[in-house]
């Protein structure tokens, strides 16, 4: 196995686990923090080590070089931005075979005063997202000596764009989107021991690709997102959308056979909402999962191989942001056209059928941003609370088509 199939591998299984803290609506990449549990490890004691190569489901003495590789897959991940920083004090010396193996542009020094070097940092935020996170996710101290942090931004646009609508969700009415294309193979259907989940593939131009998966309704978030992540490793079975059964096929997911006018093929209708996300995570507050109990015990000394001094981890944290909308959705003059057409009175009569399936996300449900051609999962996430609906109807083009779109 190469060295980015392990990483890989263990990247999507932390996603997993991190999952089962997901209680409510949040953002959070796994990609972005196992390369610095794997750097920290690559310079540990061993007990540190351990703790470290358990949270990233490898060997400890393969991590550092592990980490390096990780790095450099996203860093040619088309459509995703990734950096790493490095800052220390001048008092900090480090250790020569760890810092070469860093990028060079990626050292920085600290000047000891908390304010100045916090607006330093998130100037290095801002920058490295283009703006998506303006603040890294911490208060720098005045002992503050080393920190180590990613900075990844990933965007994609969509093959088959949006229309506007408005989606019931829960009583309330939310800004909704739906879009239908020829084809069943972007929607499947997995089966767990506690219920079945519906994932729908949204493929993006640049290889990016968001799947969004709804459960059963008596599944938990880490439940729904696990079996995504699953059904990403190859690990848990998903049957093709061409191979369901007509009928209530998954959860919000339905089948049926209809009579046409003329040759169609199959096609799949996506109905889900715009959604923003933001949130923040302290992973000391879960340092067992992560492989920091030790490191955060809060004596000194647990990073010989990355410098003599006597450094202790005082901090670890996440931001983390993701948007789905319905950039670049196109006018609905087709469903127009096409109710016209319903209206004439002396039609022919229907001499073909064809199937369509109907996917519906109007409850919270689960997100991965994926990248295609490796199976990384970059991202991930729990929707509870989409966009509103505009008071401003007009902004939006409601889409009642059936049928494919031309």
């Amino acid at each position: 196995m190469r060295a980015t199939d392990t990483a890989i591998r263990t990247v999507n299984g932390l996603t997993a686990r991190w999952a089962s803290a997901v209680r409510e609506g949040t953002v959070f990449s796994a990609a972005g923090i196992w390369p610095l549990l794997a750097l920290l490890a690559d310079g540990a004691t061993e007990e540190v080590r351990e703790e470290l190569a358990e949270a990233l489901g490898l060997p400890s003495d393969r991590a550092g070089a592990e980490g390096r590789e990780l790095l450099a897959l996203l860093a040619g991940i088309d459509g995703l931005e990734s950096a790493l920083g490095l800052w220390t004090a001048r008092t900090v010396e480090l250790r020569e075979e760890w810092a070469t193996a860093l990028p060079v542009e990626a050292h920085g020094v600290l000047t000891g005063d908390p304010q100045r070097d916090k607006r330093a940092l998130d100037a290095w935020a801002a920058r490295r997202t283009g703006g998506a996170i303006e603040r890294i996710p911490a208060d720098l101290r005045p002992d503050t000596s080393l920190v180590l942090t990613t900075a990844l931004v990933l965007r994609t646009e969509w093959e088959v764009p949006f229309k506007g609508d408005l989606m019931p969700w829960r009583g309330h009415d939310r800004a909704g989107l739906t879009r239908t294309h020829a084809g069943l193979d972007a929607v499947a259907v997995a089966r767990t021991p506690c219920g079945a989940v519906t994932v729908a593939t949204v493929r993006g131009t640049n290889g990016i690709d968001v799947l969004l998966l709804l459960g059963d309704e008596e599944l938990a978030p880490q439940e729904v997102i696990d079996a995504g992540v699953g059904v990403v490793s190859g690990t848990l079975p998903a049957v093709p959308g061409e191979r369901l059964p007509y009928g209530q096929a998954g959860p919000g997911l339905r089948l049926e056979r209809v009579s046409t006018l003329r040759p169609e093929p199959p096609s799949l209708t996506l109905r889900t909402v715009e959604f923003t996300l933001t949130a923040g995570h302290d992973l000391l507050a879960q340092a067992e999962l992560f492989g920091l109990a030790t490191a955060a015990d809060g004596s000194p000394g647990h990073f010989p191989g990355i410098s003599a001094a006597p450094l202790a981890l005082a901090s670890g944290r996440q931001s983390a942001t993701a948007t789905f909308s319905a950039e670049g959705f196109r006018a609905a003059a087709v469903t127009l056209m096409e109710a016209v057409w319903l209206g004439w009175e002396d039609r022919p009569e229907p001499q073909y059928e064809t199937t369509r399936a109907h996917a519906v996300f109007d409850r919270p449900f689960g997100f991965l941003a994926v990248d295609r051609a490796t199976d990384l999962v970059l991202a991930a996430g729990w929707v509870t609370d989409p966009k509103l609906f505009p008071e401003d109807e007009d902004a939006y083009v409601l889409d009642t088509s059936g049928g494919a779109d031309e």
